[in-house]
């Protein structure tokens, strides 16, 4: 049992420091939204609350839960998502992997997050709830716009963690490049996700201005999907 864990320690070790790290980003970027005003903190009566307030002030008791549950189990998804083809790439299933390839299985992916996403809020809101939110949300048209706008973001997002988790494989230190992956990769995606967020709670939605911060998202995943794979390329050890 002894030798089992020393041979286990390093791998964990690398899997707390990462997690560590998402967790310091994570921090810091709501540090900026609260300094920025971004996180509000009104009262469910006052005027011109931003939306995602409002609707999360509609729910109560098992559709809190079922909320708060909701995303976890899509963020899980993601990550073993990621995680897998990393693995994958590292036992060297198939043929080497290209950024088309992570792109198209991080898309499946965040397919199918959103789709157990859906599956777990769907029947749990009463007729009062969904008539309360339905008079705050934008027109369906809008609603299914954003939807396919936040699977690209995802999709594009997961493409290109998968290609950082395979250029750091790709290193003589892999343990290293996740950490260090984690905290560079993850302030830029933390930017762009305080900006995207900002414009997406707010009491009036400007369209023009979450499109452009969702295109930015998009474009910035795809150069870090793109870089990484020439990483890989220059890596001294290549899989």
């Amino acid at each position: 049992m002894k030798e089992q864990m020393k041979a286990m320690a390093r791998p964990y070790g690398t899997l707390f420091l990462i997690a560590l790290a998402v967790a310091l980003v994570g921090r810091v970027g709501l540090a900026a939204m609260d300094l920025t005003g971004t996180l509000s903190y009104d009262y469910i009566s006052a005027a011109g609350v931003p939306i995602l307030d409002v609707v999360c002030s509609i729910l109560t008791g098992s559709a809190l839960v079922a909320f708060m549950y909701a995303p976890s189990l899509a963020m899980a998804v993601s990550t073993a998502g990621v995680a897998l083809y990393g693995f994958l790439v590292w036992r060297g299933e198939g043929a080497p992997a290209r950024p088309a390839a992570a792109f198209l299985w991080g898309w499946a992916t965040a397919l199918v997050a959103i789709a157990c996403l859906l599956v777990t809020v769907s029947g749990i809101l009463s007729a009062v709830q969904v008539a309360s939110m339905s008079s705050k949300l934008p027109g369906m048209p809008v609603l299914v716009l954003a939807l396919v706008g936040f699977a690209a973001f995802l999709g594009t997002l997961l493409g290109a963690a998968s290609m950082v988790v395979r250029a750091c494989l790709a290193r003589k230190r892999p343990g290293r490049a996740l950490v260090l992956a984690a905290l560079g990769c993850g302030l830029v995606v933390m930017v762009l996700t305080v900006g995207t967020f900002a414009a997406i709670n707010t009491a009036n939605i400007n369209l023009a201005a979450v499109g452009g911060w969702f295109a930015a998202d998009i474009a910035v995943n795809l150069v870090i999907l793109f870089g990484a794979n020439v990483l890989v390329k220059k890596a001294p050890r290549s899989i």
